[in-house]
């Protein structure tokens, strides 16, 4: 395969995480020969705010006031960014668009505007609304079975008042680190929960979007696209999950999703990417022109 056809994946992140949680798998992806890019949204990665607050010994009052530089960062200015790097990618070749969880609303919006930028766009137990609005979604009931206390109970001030979204990830309450991890990784040891919390960022954008911001049949549903399932998961639930695929497949008969399965929780898969590099790589096959 020449260079130039080589695929490149480009990588987006959920919420409160950042490109560093994508470097196992990268180096899974690289080993199997594909290269990757792993994007940072605005106001992530080296560009997140870690007040003095949030370090030990924490100063609740002072973390719950600390301004945020993500405060203001809308889902447009993630889509900006996010086309930006797709357009950088496609003059190598191929593109593979792969979002997780809350990138999943960055990547369609990306996909919306700019289809001709993604050759195939993959959702990995990712969020792509189409019938509702994805704050919607969480009052539905394949969301039921959701703790949503898991991820409350850890969030510091008036997200108004803030302006952004911001969570508690180095607390010590046994509770909540208990309720995090049966969130987002209970099929993983202790070890590798506290490894990956901390890799986590204490802030969000708090922009969810707009019905204007749902996956469109006319751009969107041009694009070649998977959704793997990652069955264990238990934030963003396979019955969920199952009702995206079903949703998109109606949006876009003539297109419907090409689904794969991955036995992980929420986070599993990026703890252990060796599976999830596979089927990417698989995925790099179906592309025009490869074999």
């Amino acid at each position: 395969m020449s260079r130039q056809m080589q695929p490149t994946f480009v990588l987006v992140h959920g919420a409160f995480a950042n490109s560093f949680s994508f470097a196992p798998l990268q180096a899974e992806l690289g080993l199997l020969g594909h290269r990757s890019v792993a994007v940072d949204l605005p106001g992530h990665g080296f560009a997140a705010t870690y007040p003095h607050a949030y370090q030990a010994p924490q100063d609740p009052e002072g973390l719950a006031t600390a301004p945020g530089a993500i405060k203001g960062v809308t889902l447009a200015d993630n889509a900006a960014h996010l086309i930006g790097t797709l357009e950088r990618a496609k003059r190598n070749g191929p593109v593979v668009l792969v979002s997780h969880s809350r990138g999943g609303m960055t990547a369609t919006v990306a996909a919306n505007q700019r289809p001709d930028l993604i050759d195939r766009i993959v959702y990995v137990s990712a969020w792509c609304p189409v019938n509702l609005d994805v704050g919607a979604y969480y009052a539905e009931p394949e969301m039921a079975t959701v703790d949503s206390t898991a991820l409350a109970s850890a969030m510091v001030a008036n997200p108004a008042e803030l302006g952004l979204l911001r969570s508690n990830f180095r607390t010590a309450d046994p509770g909540v680190l208990t309720a995090f991890k049966a969130a987002f990784l209970a099929d993983g040891t202790d070890e590798q929960f506290m490894a990956f919390l901390n890799t986590f960022q204490p802030d969000e954008n708090l922009d969810v979007g707009t019905p204007d911001d749902r996956a469109q049949a006319h751009t969107w549903g041009r694009i070649p696209k998977t959704y793997v399932r990652l069955t264990e998961d238990a934030s963003v639930p396979l019955a969920m999950q199952d009702r995206m695929i079903r949703e998109g497949d109606a949006l876009t008969p003539d297109n419907p999703y090409d689904v794969r399965s991955l036995t992980s929780s929420h986070l599993k898969w990026l703890v252990d990417p060796a599976p999830a590099a596979r089927v990417l790589g698989d995925l790099a096959a179906l592309l025009p022109g490869e074999q």
